[in-house]
C-alpha cells in the first residue's frame, strides 16, 4: 500500500487545490469526499473512484469490496489538511465527477432544475430529497452554488453517486423538454396555482429558484405552468430546499 508523509506530496497538493478551488473542479472533472458513509456511497460506483485516503487512526472495514481501487495511507498532518469538518474520521476518497450520456438523457422524465441558488447546504439538500423522490436528473443553472463543494457533498449524503446532476444553461432545457412534452413547472408567488390543484402528469420537471429573488422572469415567461405551495400560517414564505422537497413528492405522488 503506497504511503504518503510530505504535506508538500504533488498528489496531496492537487487534494487540497480540488477542496478550495471551484475552477480547479470544473476544470479536471475531480472532487474529494470525507467521511465513512460519503466514501462507502462512492465505492458502490467504483468508476467514480481514483484514490482512497486512509489516516493511520482508520481503519477500512471488512464489509467494503475495494478490490482495484488504490488505498494510500496518509499521516496526521495530511489527515489535517485534508479535513474540512471539526471531528474528521480519516477517510477521504478523489473522485471523478459522474457524466450522463446522451441516451441516458433521452429516458429522463422527470427532472429538478435549479436556478441560481446560492446555497450549498440548499443545493445538496435538494439534490439528495430529488434523489428520494425518484427524479432522473438534477440540472444546475447559472449561479448555483457548486454541487461538488464539500458542504453541498455532505448535504446531498451519497446522493451525488446515485442521481445525474449537471450544469447547462435552463432555457435550453426547457426548450428541450418542452420538445418533448415533459411540462415545465415553475414555482412563484404571483400567477400561480397551488400544487395540489395541477393536472397529474407522468413527466414533468420542476424549476426552482434564488433564495432571494426566487427564478428568472424570462425562465418563468417559458413555463407551462407555475405552481406555489400554500402558507396557512404568518410566514412569508418556505426555505427553497423545504419547498422543493414539498413539490417533488406532491408532483410525483399525484
Amino acid at each position: 500500500m503506497k504511503r504518503i508523509e510530505s504535506p508538500q506530496n504533488s498528489l496531496v497538493k492537487h487534494w487540497k487545490k480540488l477542496l478550495s478551488v471551484r475552477k480547479e473542479r470544473d476544470k479536471t472533472g475531480e472532487f474529494i469526499i470525507e467521511g465513512y458513509h460519503l466514501v462507502e456511497e462512492a465505492i458502490k460506483q467504483k468508476e467514480n473512484v481514483l484514490t482512497i485516503m486512509l489516516s493511520d487512526t482508520s481503519e477500512i472495514p471488512v464489509t467494503w469490496d475495494v478490490d482495484n481501487l488504490e488505498i494510500v495511507e496518509i499521516n496526521d498532518v495530511i489527515k489535517k489538511e485534508l479535513a474540512e469538518t471539526e471531528h474528521t474520521q480519516g477517510i477521504f476518497a478523489h473522485c471523478k465527477q459522474s457524466t450522463a450520456k446522451l441516451d441516458e438523457q433521452g429516458s429522463w422524465k422527470r427532472l429538478l432544475l435549479i436556478d441560481a441558488v446560492q446555497d450549498p447546504g440548499n443545493i445538496g439538500t435538494m439534490i439528495r430529497t430529488a434523489d428520494a423522490a425518484g427524479i432522473d436528473a438534477v440540472i444546475l443553472g447559472k449561479g448555483s452554488a457548486d454541487a461538488y463543494n464539500s458542504k453541498t457533498l455532505r448535504s446531498a449524503q451519497g446522493s451525488h453517486f446515485h442521481i445525474p446532476i449537471l450544469k447547462g444553461e435552463l432555457s435550453y432545457w426547457v426548450d428541450q423538454l418542452k420538445d418533448k412534452n415533459v411540462k415545465v413547472y415553475g414555482t412563484a408567488f404571483e400567477n400561480s396555482t397551488p400544487f395540489h390543484e395541477v393536472e397529474k402528469s407522468d413527466s414533468f420537471a420542476l424549476i426552482v429558484g434564488n433564495e432571494g429573488s426566487g427564478i428568472q422572469a424570462d425562465l418563468l415567461e417559458q413555463t407551462d405552468q407555475n405552481i406555489i405551495v400554500p402558507l396557512f400560517g404568518q410566514a412569508e414564505s418556505l426555505n427553497v430546499a423545504v419547498a422543493t422537497g414539498i413539490l417533488l413528492y406532491g408532483l410525483t405522488l399525484r
